[in-house]
Protein backbone atom coordinates (compact mmCIF):
# COMPACT_ATOMS: atom_id res chain seq x y z
CA UNK A 1 0.00 0.00 0.00
CA UNK A 2 1.03 3.29 -0.97
CA UNK A 3 2.01 5.85 1.75
CA UNK A 4 0.26 9.04 2.17
CA UNK A 5 0.35 12.45 3.60
CA UNK A 6 -1.34 11.05 6.47
CA UNK A 7 1.24 8.45 7.46
CA UNK A 8 4.14 11.22 7.64
CA UNK A 9 2.18 13.59 9.40
CA UNK A 10 1.24 10.92 12.19
CA UNK A 11 4.92 9.14 12.51
CA UNK A 12 5.78 12.85 12.74
CA UNK A 13 3.53 13.95 15.27
CA UNK A 14 2.62 17.09 13.47
CA UNK A 15 -0.68 18.13 11.16
CA UNK A 16 -0.87 16.88 7.08
CA UNK A 17 -0.73 20.65 7.06
CA UNK A 18 2.53 21.06 7.93
CA UNK A 19 3.63 17.87 6.15
CA UNK A 20 2.36 19.86 3.09
CA UNK A 21 4.43 23.01 3.89
CA UNK A 22 7.58 21.42 4.32
CA UNK A 23 7.02 18.99 1.10
CA UNK A 24 6.24 21.96 -0.83
CA UNK A 25 8.15 24.14 0.08
CA UNK A 26 5.93 26.66 1.53
CA UNK A 27 5.47 30.61 2.02
CA UNK A 28 4.23 29.80 5.77
CA UNK A 29 7.79 28.85 7.48
CA UNK A 30 7.90 25.79 9.71
CA UNK A 31 9.88 25.92 13.05
CA UNK A 32 13.15 24.04 12.47
CA UNK A 33 12.11 21.12 14.70
CA UNK A 34 8.89 20.13 13.19
CA UNK A 35 10.60 20.30 9.91
CA UNK A 36 13.52 17.49 10.93
CA UNK A 37 10.72 15.62 12.35
CA UNK A 38 8.74 15.85 8.81
CA UNK A 39 11.90 15.01 6.72
CA UNK A 40 12.96 12.24 9.09
CA UNK A 41 9.54 10.28 8.36
CA UNK A 42 9.49 10.88 5.46
CA UNK A 43 12.97 9.08 4.99
CA UNK A 44 11.77 6.45 7.20
CA UNK A 45 8.20 5.87 4.81
CA UNK A 46 10.14 6.46 1.99
CA UNK A 47 7.24 9.03 1.10
CA UNK A 48 7.10 10.05 -2.76
CA UNK A 49 4.82 13.46 -3.03
CA UNK A 50 2.19 13.35 -5.67
CA UNK A 51 3.20 15.09 -8.36
CA UNK A 52 -0.31 16.59 -9.04
CA UNK A 53 -1.26 17.05 -5.54
CA UNK A 54 2.30 19.59 -5.44
CA UNK A 55 1.53 20.94 -8.92
CA UNK A 56 -2.44 22.35 -7.13
CA UNK A 57 -0.14 23.37 -4.20
CA UNK A 58 2.86 25.14 -6.30
CA UNK A 59 2.15 24.82 -9.83
CA UNK A 60 4.44 28.04 -10.89
CA UNK A 61 7.25 26.68 -9.27
CA UNK A 62 8.55 23.72 -11.11
CA UNK A 63 7.52 23.98 -14.74
CA UNK A 64 8.62 26.42 -17.33
CA UNK A 65 6.98 26.60 -20.53
CA UNK A 66 8.82 27.04 -24.16
CA UNK A 67 7.30 27.58 -27.38
CA UNK A 68 9.70 26.64 -30.39
CA UNK A 69 8.82 26.59 -33.84
CA UNK A 70 9.69 23.10 -34.78
CA UNK A 71 11.98 20.56 -32.00
CA UNK A 72 12.81 18.78 -34.98
CA UNK A 73 14.73 21.22 -36.70
CA UNK A 74 18.21 21.50 -35.41
CA UNK A 75 18.74 25.02 -34.73
CA UNK A 76 15.52 24.61 -32.10
CA UNK A 77 17.21 21.27 -31.34
CA UNK A 78 20.95 23.06 -30.53
CA UNK A 79 18.39 25.47 -28.26
CA UNK A 80 16.75 23.32 -26.79
CA UNK A 81 19.55 21.33 -25.50
CA UNK A 82 20.88 24.44 -23.60
CA UNK A 83 17.48 25.01 -22.28
CA UNK A 84 17.38 21.59 -20.63
CA UNK A 85 20.12 21.55 -19.06
CA UNK A 86 20.09 24.87 -17.44
CA UNK A 87 16.43 23.90 -16.22
CA UNK A 88 18.43 20.86 -15.05
CA UNK A 89 20.51 22.27 -12.72
CA UNK A 90 17.82 24.27 -11.24
CA UNK A 91 15.60 21.32 -10.99
CA UNK A 92 12.73 22.16 -13.32
CA UNK A 93 10.51 20.75 -15.61
CA UNK A 94 10.62 21.85 -19.30
CA UNK A 95 6.87 22.07 -21.31
CA UNK A 96 7.60 22.09 -24.97
CA UNK A 97 5.52 22.77 -27.30
CA UNK A 98 6.11 23.21 -31.25
CA UNK A 99 4.12 26.10 -32.69
CA UNK A 100 5.18 25.15 -36.42
CA UNK A 101 5.57 29.06 -37.29
CA UNK A 102 1.96 29.26 -37.04
CA UNK A 103 0.81 32.73 -35.22
CA UNK A 104 -2.29 31.23 -33.79
CA UNK A 105 -1.09 28.02 -32.52
CA UNK A 106 1.61 30.43 -30.95
CA UNK A 107 -0.91 32.54 -29.58
CA UNK A 108 -2.84 29.43 -27.62
CA UNK A 109 -0.01 27.55 -26.57
CA UNK A 110 0.66 30.98 -24.61
CA UNK A 111 -2.65 31.05 -23.04
CA UNK A 112 -3.03 27.33 -22.59
CA UNK A 113 0.53 27.87 -20.42
CA UNK A 114 -0.78 30.56 -18.63
CA UNK A 115 -3.73 28.18 -17.47
CA UNK A 116 -1.13 25.84 -15.91
CA UNK A 117 0.63 28.66 -14.58
CA UNK A 118 3.99 27.30 -15.27
CA UNK A 119 7.11 29.19 -13.25
CA UNK A 120 8.14 30.79 -16.73
CA UNK A 121 7.60 31.66 -20.32
CA UNK A 122 10.41 31.35 -23.45
CA UNK A 123 9.95 32.02 -27.08
CA UNK A 124 12.58 30.55 -28.73
CA UNK A 125 11.51 30.86 -32.54
CA UNK A 126 12.06 34.41 -34.80
CA UNK A 127 9.39 37.30 -34.31
CA UNK A 128 6.76 37.81 -36.91
CA UNK A 129 6.10 40.68 -39.17
CA UNK A 130 2.51 40.96 -38.12
CA UNK A 131 0.90 44.07 -35.78
CA UNK A 132 -2.43 42.92 -35.30
CA UNK A 133 -1.15 39.66 -33.99
CA UNK A 134 1.86 40.99 -31.45
CA UNK A 135 -0.06 43.26 -30.18
CA UNK A 136 -2.36 40.11 -29.31
CA UNK A 137 0.39 38.34 -28.14
CA UNK A 138 1.56 40.99 -26.24
CA UNK A 139 -1.60 40.82 -24.11
CA UNK A 140 -1.62 37.91 -23.39
CA UNK A 141 2.11 38.21 -22.23
CA UNK A 142 1.54 41.23 -20.19
CA UNK A 143 -1.09 39.61 -18.29
CA UNK A 144 0.90 36.38 -17.19
CA UNK A 145 3.79 39.01 -16.28
CA UNK A 146 1.54 41.35 -14.00
CA UNK A 147 0.15 37.71 -12.26
CA UNK A 148 4.04 36.74 -11.74
CA UNK A 149 5.29 34.98 -14.14
CA UNK A 150 8.45 35.83 -16.31
CA UNK A 151 9.03 35.63 -20.11
CA UNK A 152 11.79 35.74 -22.13
CA UNK A 153 12.72 35.24 -25.79
CA UNK A 154 15.32 34.35 -28.23
CA UNK A 155 15.44 36.60 -31.51
CA UNK A 156 14.24 40.00 -32.26
CA UNK A 157 10.84 40.19 -31.19
CA UNK A 158 8.74 43.49 -30.11
CA UNK A 159 7.59 41.49 -27.31
CA UNK A 160 7.63 42.35 -23.50
CA UNK A 161 10.27 40.31 -22.07
CA UNK A 162 14.03 39.77 -21.64
CA UNK A 163 15.82 38.74 -24.47
CA UNK A 164 18.56 36.82 -25.81
CA UNK A 165 19.61 38.29 -29.32
CA UNK A 166 21.71 36.82 -32.11
CA UNK A 167 23.71 38.71 -34.67
CA UNK A 168 21.79 37.51 -37.36
CA UNK A 169 22.35 41.16 -39.00
CA UNK A 170 26.54 41.60 -38.54
CA UNK A 171 26.74 37.88 -39.03
CA UNK A 172 25.25 37.87 -42.64
CA UNK A 173 27.11 41.04 -43.47
CA UNK A 174 30.66 39.56 -42.45
CA UNK A 175 29.92 36.30 -44.42
CA UNK A 176 28.64 38.54 -47.62
CA UNK A 177 31.63 40.82 -47.43
CA UNK A 178 33.78 37.96 -47.04
CA UNK A 179 32.02 35.81 -49.74
CA UNK A 180 31.80 38.82 -52.33
CA UNK A 181 35.44 39.90 -51.76
CA UNK A 182 36.38 36.74 -53.84
CA UNK A 183 34.84 38.07 -56.72
CA UNK A 184 31.48 36.58 -56.65
CA UNK A 185 29.03 38.75 -58.77
CA UNK A 186 26.44 36.22 -60.23
CA UNK A 187 24.74 35.38 -56.22
CA UNK A 188 21.72 33.95 -55.58
CA UNK A 189 19.97 34.19 -51.96
CA UNK A 190 17.70 31.81 -50.82
CA UNK A 191 15.91 33.48 -48.05
CA UNK A 192 13.43 32.12 -45.05
CA UNK A 193 9.90 32.57 -44.55
CA UNK A 194 9.25 36.45 -45.40
CA UNK A 195 7.22 36.72 -42.42
CA UNK A 196 10.10 36.10 -39.82
CA UNK A 197 12.52 38.69 -38.18
CA UNK A 198 15.08 36.29 -38.53
CA UNK A 199 14.52 35.86 -42.25
CA UNK A 200 14.43 40.09 -42.45
CA UNK A 201 17.71 40.84 -40.39
CA UNK A 202 19.81 38.12 -42.17
CA UNK A 203 18.90 39.13 -45.58
CA UNK A 204 19.47 42.77 -44.27
CA UNK A 205 23.12 41.71 -43.69
CA UNK A 206 23.66 40.39 -46.87
CA UNK A 207 22.17 43.35 -49.11
CA UNK A 208 24.52 45.47 -46.47
CA UNK A 209 27.62 43.98 -47.67
CA UNK A 210 26.30 43.98 -51.48
CA UNK A 211 25.82 47.56 -51.49
CA UNK A 212 29.49 48.36 -50.13
CA UNK A 213 31.18 46.05 -52.87
CA UNK A 214 29.29 47.46 -55.41
CA UNK A 215 27.15 44.15 -56.50
CA UNK A 216 23.76 44.04 -57.96
CA UNK A 217 21.65 41.48 -55.22
CA UNK A 218 19.26 40.36 -57.90
CA UNK A 219 17.90 36.65 -57.07
CA UNK A 220 16.33 36.25 -54.06
CA UNK A 221 13.79 33.55 -53.13
CA UNK A 222 12.02 32.75 -50.21
CA UNK A 223 11.69 29.44 -49.33
CA UNK A 224 10.95 27.30 -45.84
CA UNK A 225 13.61 26.82 -43.45
CA UNK A 226 14.18 23.27 -44.69
CA UNK A 227 16.48 21.01 -46.55
CA UNK A 228 13.73 20.32 -49.11
CA UNK A 229 12.74 24.06 -48.75
CA UNK A 230 16.50 25.08 -50.22
CA UNK A 231 16.51 21.94 -52.75
CA UNK A 232 13.09 23.85 -54.86
CA UNK A 233 14.93 26.89 -54.17
CA UNK A 234 18.16 26.29 -55.70
CA UNK A 235 17.05 24.72 -58.42
CA UNK A 236 14.53 27.63 -59.32
CA UNK A 237 17.28 29.93 -58.86
CA UNK A 238 19.33 27.71 -60.95
CA UNK A 239 16.21 28.21 -64.07
CA UNK A 240 16.63 31.56 -63.49
CA UNK A 241 20.21 32.51 -63.92
CA UNK A 242 22.18 29.49 -64.94
CA UNK A 243 25.62 31.27 -64.45
CA UNK A 244 25.60 31.79 -61.06
CA UNK A 245 28.56 31.34 -58.68
CA UNK A 246 27.26 31.76 -55.76
CA UNK A 247 24.27 30.72 -53.55
CA UNK A 248 23.50 31.99 -49.71
CA UNK A 249 21.09 29.60 -48.24
CA UNK A 250 20.75 31.83 -44.43
CA UNK A 251 20.25 28.55 -42.79
CA UNK A 252 22.36 25.45 -42.66
CA UNK A 253 19.08 23.20 -43.63
CA UNK A 254 18.73 25.14 -46.71
CA UNK A 255 22.58 25.04 -47.77
CA UNK A 256 22.25 21.49 -47.36
CA UNK A 257 19.50 21.00 -49.51
CA UNK A 258 21.20 23.26 -52.04
CA UNK A 259 24.27 21.10 -52.45
CA UNK A 260 21.82 17.88 -52.96
CA UNK A 261 19.86 20.08 -55.74
CA UNK A 262 23.61 20.69 -57.28
CA UNK A 263 24.65 17.31 -56.98
CA UNK A 264 21.72 15.97 -58.57
CA UNK A 265 22.33 18.28 -61.59
CA UNK A 266 26.16 17.34 -61.48
CA UNK A 267 27.69 20.87 -60.82
CA UNK A 268 30.63 20.51 -58.01
CA UNK A 269 31.22 22.49 -55.56
CA UNK A 270 33.07 24.96 -54.82
CA UNK A 271 34.44 24.42 -58.32
CA UNK A 272 31.05 25.86 -60.18
CA UNK A 273 29.33 27.40 -57.54
CA UNK A 274 29.97 27.85 -53.77
CA UNK A 275 27.47 27.97 -51.32
CA UNK A 276 26.88 29.14 -47.88
CA UNK A 277 24.81 28.65 -44.92
CA UNK A 278 24.03 30.43 -41.53
CA UNK A 279 24.05 28.61 -37.69
CA UNK A 280 26.58 26.06 -37.81
CA UNK A 281 24.43 22.91 -36.71
CA UNK A 282 26.56 20.17 -36.38
CA UNK A 283 25.88 18.40 -39.68
CA UNK A 284 27.33 21.50 -41.32
CA UNK A 285 30.96 20.42 -40.91
CA UNK A 286 30.11 16.55 -41.93
CA UNK A 287 28.47 17.55 -45.28
CA UNK A 288 30.73 17.02 -48.53
CA UNK A 289 31.73 19.22 -49.07
CA UNK A 290 32.02 20.72 -45.58
CA UNK A 291 29.79 23.91 -45.26
CA UNK A 292 30.97 27.57 -44.98
CA UNK A 293 28.80 29.20 -41.97
CA UNK A 294 27.97 31.35 -39.65
CA UNK A 295 28.29 30.03 -36.16
CA UNK A 296 25.84 30.90 -33.57
CA UNK A 297 26.24 29.89 -29.87
CA UNK A 298 22.71 28.16 -30.16
CA UNK A 299 23.53 25.88 -26.94
CA UNK A 300 24.57 28.64 -25.02
CA UNK A 301 21.80 31.10 -26.38
CA UNK A 302 19.46 28.40 -24.96
CA UNK A 303 20.69 28.43 -21.75
CA UNK A 304 20.83 32.47 -21.15
CA UNK A 305 17.15 32.73 -22.23
CA UNK A 306 16.54 29.95 -19.14
CA UNK A 307 19.03 32.09 -16.55
CA UNK A 308 16.73 35.09 -17.40
CA UNK A 309 13.57 33.56 -17.19
CA UNK A 310 14.81 32.13 -13.62
CA UNK A 311 16.46 35.16 -12.66
CA UNK A 312 15.05 38.09 -10.73
CA UNK A 313 15.88 41.31 -12.76
CA UNK A 314 13.04 43.74 -11.83
CA UNK A 315 13.28 45.30 -15.70
CA UNK A 316 13.92 43.55 -18.98
CA UNK A 317 17.52 42.75 -20.10
CA UNK A 318 18.81 42.04 -23.25
CA UNK A 319 22.03 39.98 -24.07
CA UNK A 320 23.47 40.00 -27.37
CA UNK A 321 24.62 36.51 -28.98
CA UNK A 322 27.73 37.48 -31.04
CA UNK A 323 27.88 35.92 -34.71
CA UNK A 324 31.50 34.10 -36.35
CA UNK A 325 31.90 33.22 -40.05
CA UNK A 326 33.47 29.63 -40.34
CA UNK A 327 35.08 29.39 -43.66
CA UNK A 328 34.74 26.05 -44.92
CA UNK A 329 35.51 23.17 -47.90
CA UNK A 330 32.15 24.71 -49.69
CA UNK A 331 33.15 28.41 -50.90
CA UNK A 332 35.78 28.92 -53.13
CA UNK A 333 38.90 31.14 -52.50
CA UNK A 334 39.31 34.20 -54.97
CA UNK A 335 37.63 34.01 -58.32
CA UNK A 336 39.64 35.36 -61.13
CA UNK A 337 38.86 39.36 -62.07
Amino acid sequence: MAVTLADVARLAGVSPATVSRVINDSAKKVAPELRERVLAAVAELHYVPNAHAQNVARPRKSAVGVIVHDVSDPYFAEITRGLQRQAAAHDRLLVICNSYREPERELAYVALLRAQQVHALILAGSGYHDEAFTARLNGELNAYQQGGGRVAVIGRHELVGSAVLPANEAGAYELGCRVLSRGHRRVGVIAGPRALTTTTDRLSGIRRAAAELDVALEHIVYADFTRDGGAAAAGELLAMTPDLTAILALNDSMAVGTLAALRERGVSVPGQISVTGFDDMPIARDVTPSLTTVRLPLVDMGERAMALALGDDAVPVSEPARAEVIWRESCAGTLPG
